[in-house]
């Protein structure tokens, strides 16, 4: 059985449902000891923007801001999509913690040995 977990978040503020519940799995995954990795593709590349995340909070989870937080505090990781960072101009100084911005290939990396992958 894999001891890794992909979550892949293609939403932010067009969908923050999605989002949110993708971070929330992230968050299982990595509190059951898997070594887990969050891909920020797509619009999803928005979340890691600092500030972006701060006012996204769906009725009945925590808000989202201190989900990506708890995420990387518990050792999960953050990739975001480079051409999808470079396509919405966002400044790649400006980060959250824990967010690296990686190509395609870091991806298919994580995934190549059969990681389990969801998709939000």
């Amino acid at each position: 059985m894999s001891s890794k977990f992909n979550v892949i978040i293609n939403n932010a503020k067009n969908d923050t449902d999605k989002a949110t519940v993708g971070f929330v799995i992230a968050n299982a995954a990595v509190g059951s000891d898997q070594e887990t990795m969050v891909f920020l593709s797509t619009e999803g590349a928005r979340l890691a923007e600092k500030g972006y995340a701060d006012d996204i909070h769906e009725e009945g989870f925590a808000p989202l801001n201190e989900l990506m937080s708890n995420f990387v505090k518990a050792g999960g990781t953050i990739y975001v999509c480079a051409p999808c960072v470079k396509k919405r101009g966002i400044d790649t100084e400006n980060l959250v913690e824990g967010a690296t911005v990686v190509g395609g290939a870091k991806l298919v990396e994580f995934l190549a040995g059969g990681t389990p992958s969801v998709s939000y």
